[in-house]
């Protein structure tokens, strides 16, 4: 289960047209991280486990790299590791190992890899308002492990690489081999979608055998949906964003999970021990982590680097390991990363220096901003119109970098006003900042959805998010004595 900021389609366009300065596009943002499983041949039944570990083994490294490494909060991981105890006495294979690690990523993922390793994200845990939510998350998770879908899986994409190799050698590369390598793309996709529907029941089963509510898992998916539209401003029901997607669309996935929930009885069957997992998730780091700089509101603020600069209204930003990205509703796009550049080597030399293609020399004129030297520059490349800044600060050198089809008079503006408002923090201001977290309230008299929301720090829309962090549907409002989610900094 996964939900990026920035949608794939549009995060992975945001990335190719920032990166046609550079060498290509490629997605180092994927958040869905495939084990590379080669040279898999079949396997006698007594052995698979031995090759599942190795697998997980061996990826489990890789795992940590993509997300941050592991999260530490000794309350969450022993509620997490009594809750996937419970879960594995109630599943297919009870006598199974597992290994759960908790991610330091704000993004909302849980995934396995073969041999028992299960992953959740912390933005995962705090978006779920309950332990029956979580179970469901873990327990379709553990439904890939004992049905063994990832071998499945890479047995499927080596028989369809296989295919491609055998049609471009018989008939070379023309208009039908295309056409059947896109329906073998098609068959792979839709492989996997039945896997992840079949995770589905599996884990609603075992989630109402540990006495929790099946109904959980629909709940979670509609919440992970409105919390996807909240990020990216769409919808998950584009069939065609959605075609080759690993996972079926929400819309779909919900009414498949309603279903198989009907099986075991009404919505009231099952438990969901709410004031347990909110009692154990209160004080998580919500967004981003402090060593990563934070997003708030339209602004990037890094603490440690003792920097920040602002965005114009209507920008959705990402901030990434690698860089910060942002995306306007007309499609311009904004890239912002640093770079190890000698102090010894002038600006203006670096800007044209040749990762910059379609630069237009003529362009480049050097300009000191809030105090920092500074040069600008402009660039054409494939049909896209290219703004460029670097800015040195002491030793470090930070790059800007937008990207139009359509430079009007808004685009010079929205980059001007987004460099200008570079600048460097004092102590005092950067340790202003403080990462935000998850605080858990009780409803009072008088409060509301609306006052409640106010209180929330650090976050745009706060009504909105408000109601999808604590499951509260439109028009809806809290009662008095109930316990909800708010954001605020961290004392």
């Amino acid at each position: 289960m996964s939900i990026k900021r920035l949608s794939n389609m549009r995060l992975a366009t945001l990335l190719c047209l920032s990166l046609l300065l550079l060498t290509g596009c490629k997605s180092f943002l994927t958040s869905d991280v495939q084990p590379s499983i080669s040279g898999i041949a079949p396997v006698d039944t007594s052995a698979i486990d031995t090759v599942e570990r190795e697998i997980g083994r061996k990826e489990h490294p890789k795992i940590l790299k993509a997300y941050g490494g592991v999260y530490n909060n000794e309350k969450v991981e022993l509620m997490v590791a009594k809750l996937v105890g419970r879960l594995v006495q109630n599943s297919t294979e009870p006598n199974r190992p597992y290994r759960v690690t908790i991610l330091n990523s704000p993004t909302i993922n849980a995934f396995a890899l073969p041999g028992g390793y299960l992953y959740v994200t912390r933005g995962l845990l705090a978006l779920a308002n309950d332990k029956a939510e979580l179970a469901a998350v873990l327990a379709h998770e553990m439904a890939h492990v004992t049905s063994r879908h990832a071998l499945a899986r890479a047995r499927a994409r080596q028989q369809n690489e296989l295919m491609s190799r055998v049609m471009d050698d018989m008939v070379g590369q023309n208009a039908k081999t295309a056409s059947i390598k896109a329906r073998n793309l098609v068959t792979l996709a839709t492989f996997s979608q039945v896997q992840e529907l079949e995770a589905d029941q599996q884990g609603i089963e075992t989630i109402f055998k540990s006495g929790l509510d099946p109904f959980a898992a629909s709940r979670f998916l509609a919440t992970m949906g409105a919390y996807a539209q909240f990020l990216t401003g769409q919808a998950d029901n584009d069939p065609k964003a959605n075609f080759l997607s690993s996972h079926p669309t929400t819309p779909e996935r919900i009414n498949a999970a309603v279903y198989a929930a009907r099986r075991y009885g009404g919505p009231d069957i099952g438990a969901r021990e709410r004031e347990d997992y909110l009692d154990a998730i209160e004080g998580i780091l919500y967004g981003d982590a402090p060593d990563e700089g934070f997003v708030r509101g339209y602004s990037y603020i890094h603490p440690h680097l003792r920097i920040r600069f602002t965005l114009p209204r209507g920008y959705r930003l990402e901030n990434t390991s690698k860089a910060v990205l942002a995306v306007a509703p007309d499609g311009t796009a904004m890239r912002f990363d640093g770079v190890n550049v000698s102090p010894d080597v002038p600006l203006t030399k670096y800007l044209m220096s040749g990762w910059v293609s379609g630069l237009i020399t003529g362009s480049i004129r050097e300009q000191i901003i809030n105090g920092q030297p500074a040069v600008l520059a402009s660039a054409k490349a494939k049909g896209w119109t290219f703004r460029i800044a670097v800015i040195r600060v002491q030793s470090a050198t930070y790059r800007f970098v937008f990207a139009t089809t359509n430079p009007d008079a808004s685009f010079e503006s929205a980059v001007a006003e987004t460099v200008n408002s570079f600048q460097t923090l004092t102590f005092q201001q950067a340790h202003a900042f403080k990462p935000l977290t998850i605080v858990v309230s009780t409803v009072g008299r008088g409060d509301s959805v609306e006052s409640l929301a106010q209180e929330m720090e650090g976050v745009t829309d706060k009504v909105n998010l408000f109601r999808i962090i604590n499951d509260i549907k439109p028009g809806a409002q809290v009662r008095r004595g109930e316990p909800v989610k708010l954001v605020k900094s961290q004392n």
